[in-house]
């Protein structure tokens, strides 16, 4: 899978809300600039410019959004949704932050009707954008929550994902993108990115091709009868009379980048669901992601077994692929695509040219473009 590899920005956890007088001009500048795109190169390429990380954020740099700020994310696609119609656009922007994250399903049945979708490819659509974020927030266990969940489709049925877990932790951010086009599953290297600005020493990571066999293993696991599983598990555990190597290795607080994965078995397994699962005899690792009840206690003790019982151990390398937006002129984490960001800076700019607003916001708008990548364009 091809990515950009862009610059470097921090996403910090910031409160609040935008104000109303600058979410009614993002509002108007973002439906400006997204006409322009569809009408120009349709709406298959305007979600694939959105799966971009670099362009995403830049595009919420024009709309005078905080560059740096993990709102960006929620206000972008909450202005899009309001922004775009699926009748006028051909795009329609589902779900959103926090308890509208959980109304995605019947934003997507209402777009489907509008859009004229068959309720099979709504039913299909619909089982997307809950796989995307049980991927996200179950598969992969990097110490993030998800709490917005924005599912973009287009009249074509392509879609695209775009959501964000935060860690309490350390008050960052996470953001996920997702593309029909690049998702040939939904359990090996799924994402188009992810970006953040920290990387995890330690992460569970079911969905790197790399744990391929702890997936196989898990499935295997979880179709044995729950007695066996409960005791596969509890043989794992430490008699009190045995020392541990824990007391040798470097004291770390932070559960999530202990280095001995025998360390971390979590202690909530839902044998209720177990049961289920085992009733249901799932063929695949999706099948078995897609149980409802299926959390990360669930995903991390199948896999603790798997390596434990059987040597399959999965990946724990955390899969963030790149910070990003401002800086990365040293190369760290990546050299900048310097192609790739000019093309997204010159598509924005033409854009903004074209839109039908005011000089003085077309001024405002390139100049908060400017300002956006000052560094790293003259690097």
């Amino acid at each position: 899978m091809n990515m950009y590899r862009t610059g470097v920005a921090n996403l910090p956890l910031h409160g609040g809300k935008a104000p109303s007088w600058l979410t009614g001009r993002m509002q108007k500048l973002a439906k400006e600039i997204a006409s322009i795109m569809i009408e120009d190169q349709g709406t298959t390429k305007f979600i694939q410019r959105l799966s971009d990380p670099f362009w995403f954020q830049a595009f919420g740099c024009v709309l005078a959004y905080d560059w740096h700020s993990s709102g960006v994310t929620t206000v972008v696609t909450g202005i899009l949704k309001g922004a775009l119609s699926p009748e006028e656009h051909g795009v329609a922007v589902c779900g959103g932050k926090g308890k509208t994250s959980r109304k995605t399903p019947g934003d997507i049945v209402a777009a489907g009707k509008k859009l004229g979708f068959s309720e099979q490819t709504v039913d299909d659509l619909t089982y997307t954008s809950r796989m995307t974020a049980k991927v996200d927030n179950t598969a992969i266990q990097a110490g993030y929550q998800l709490y917005h969940h924005a599912f973009l489709v287009t009249k074509d049925e392509k879609w695209a994902v775009i959501q964000q877990g935060m860690s309490d932790q350390d008050s960052s951010a996470r953001r996920y993108h997702w593309l029909s086009e690049n998702t040939k599953s939904f359990v090996e290297e799924p994402h188009n990115a992810i970006a953040c600005n920290i990387k995890r020493e330690c992460a569970l990571n079911m969905v790197a091709k790399t744990s391929d066999a702890a997936r196989k293993a898990s499935v295997d696991l979880s179709k044995e009868p729950t007695k066996k599983l409960y005791s596969l598990i509890q043989s794992t555990a430490r008699p009190l009379n045995q020392t541990s190597l824990q007391q040798w290795l470097p004291k770390i607080s932070n559960s999530w980048i202990q280095t001995q994965t025998i360390l971390n078995m979590p202690r909530n397994i839902n044998w209720d669901t177990l049961a289920r699962i085992y009733e249901f005899q799932p063929s695949d690792y999706e099948e078995l992601l897609s149980v409802r009840g299926v959390g990360p206690a669930t995903v991390r003790g199948l896999a603790l077994v798997s390596e434990l019982i059987y040597g399959e151990a999965p990946s724990w390398e955390d899969p963030v692929k790149f910070s990003f937006a401002y800086g990365g002129k040293d190369g760290v984490p990546y050299p900048v695509d310097r192609k790739a960001m000019d093309e997204s800076i010159e598509i924005l700019k033409q854009s903004v040219q074209e839109a039908k607003i005011g000089d003085k916001e077309k001024k405002q708008s390139l100049q908060r473009l400017r300002n956006y990548v000052p560094e790293t364009a003259n690097s």
